[in-house]
C-alpha cells in the first residue's frame, strides 16, 4: 500500500513462484523513449533471468493521464493512458490485456519497506529490517544500504519486466527522512534511488520517483516521471516544476475529504491549481480501491 500519511511512501517461497503466480490487476499509450543512465546496478543473487534491454524504454509526457488502483477488483473501464497497479497482485494476463487495449502499465512495489504478506518476505534478513511503519501493520523499514535488500529489489524489477510492465513505481524511497531504525543519510537515499532508476532502465522499464520531495532536483535527471501524494494538501507542489518543465509528468493523488466532497469549492480550486502547475491530479479514496475517482483532467 502507499503511505499517504508520510511525505513518501516482501513466505518462504522461491522468487520463481512469483513469476508463476496469478493475481488480479489493472490506461492510451505514449510513444516517447529515453536512453539508459551509465551507472551500474548491483547484481541480484536470486532474480528471475531478465531479458536484455534494447537501450530504450517508454517515457510518458507531461500530458499523460493516469489511473491508480492498488486494491480491490480492478476497474478496467477508466479512460486513462496509464494504469498504475500492484506488481505482485496483478497477473501477467491482466497486464497483457491492458496493454492490448492500448494502455501503458506501471507496476507498484515497496522498495523501502518489508511487507510480511509478500511472497518474498522471507528473503529479507533480520538485520535488513528496522522500525515498523507507523499506521501500517506488517511493514518495517528496510536498510536500503544492504546488498541483500538490493538483490531482492533487483528480483522485483526482473519480475516487473517478466510480467510485461512498462514502468515501475518503487514506494517508500524517503527512509532517510523517517525514523527507520537505521542511520540513513540523504546521500544514502540518493544512492539507493539512483540504483533503482538505473536498474529499472537496464531492464527497459520506465521508473517513477515516489514522493521524496526534498530530493526532486537532485533525482529528476534519473527518473522518467514522478508520483506524488498530497502535495496540494501540504503545499509541496512547487518543486515538481523540475519535472514538468522537462515534459515529465507528475501524477498526483489527493485524499482530503474536502476535495472528495468539494466542500466550499475546495476541489474546484484544487483543479484550477493543478492545471496551472501542469499536474495530473486525481482525487482518490485512501484505500486506492477503485471505489471513487475524480480527475482534474
Amino acid at each position: 500500500m502507499t503511505k499517504p500519511t508520510t511525505p513518501s511512501h516482501a513466505a518462504g517461497i522461491a522468487l520463481l513462484s512469483l513469476l508463476l503466480a496469478a493475481c488480479g490487476g489493472g490506461g492510451s499509450a505514449d510513444t516517447g523513449v529515453s536512453s539508459p543512465a551509465p551507472a551500474p546496478a548491483p547484481s541480484p543473487s536470486q532474480a528471475p533471468a531478465p531479458s536484455p534491454s534494447t537501450g530504450t524504454w517508454w517515457a510518458p509526457n507531461v500530458a499523460t493521464t493516469w489511473q491508480w488502483q492498488l486494491t480491490g477488483t480492478l476497474d478496467v473501464s477508466v479512460d486513462a493512458a496509464v494504469y498504475d497497479i500492484d506488481l505482485v497482485d496483478t497477473s501477467a494476463a491482466t497486464i497483457a490485456a491492458l496493454k492490448a487495449s492500448g494502455h501503458k502499465v506501471v507496476c507498484y512495489f515497496s522498495a523501502g519497506s518489508a511487507e510480511n504478506w509478500r511472497p518474498d518476505y522471507a528473503q529479507f534478513a533480520a538485520a535488513d529490517m528496522g522500525n515498523a511503519l507507523d499506521g501500517w501493520a506488517g511493514e518495517r523499514w528496510l536498510d536500503t544500504r544492504s546488498a541483500n535488500v538490493r538483490a531482492v529489489m533487483s528480483a522485483r524489477l526482473a519480475l516487473a519486466q517478466a510480467k510485461g510492465c512498462d514502468g515501475v513505481e518503487p514506494d517508500n524511497v524517503d527512509g532517510y527522512a523517517n525514523t527507520t531504525g537505521f542511520p540513513l543519510a540523504a546521500s544514502d537515499q540518493l544512492d539507493y534511488n539512483r540504483y533503482l532508476a538505473t536498474s529499472a532502465h537496464a531492464l527497459g522499464l520506465a521508473v517513477a520517483l515516489k514522493n521524496d520531495v526534498a530530493q526532486l532536483e537532485a533525482l529528476q535527471p534519473s527518473f522518467d516521471f514522478a508520483i506524488n501524494e498530497q502535495c496540494h494538501e501540504y503545499s509541496e507542489c512547487d518543486g515538481y516544476a523540475v519535472f514538468t518543465s522537462r515534459d515529465k509528468p507528475v501524477f498526483n493523488a489527493e485524499y482530503k475529504s474536502s476535495y472528495v466532497n468539494n466542500v466550499n469549492g475546495a476541489r474546484d480550486a484544487l483543479c484550477v491549481a493543478a492545471k496551472a502547475a501542469d499536474l495530473r491530479t486525481l482525487v482518490l479514496p485512501l484505500a486506492l480501491d477503485g471505489s471513487s475517482r475524480y480527475s482534474c483532467d
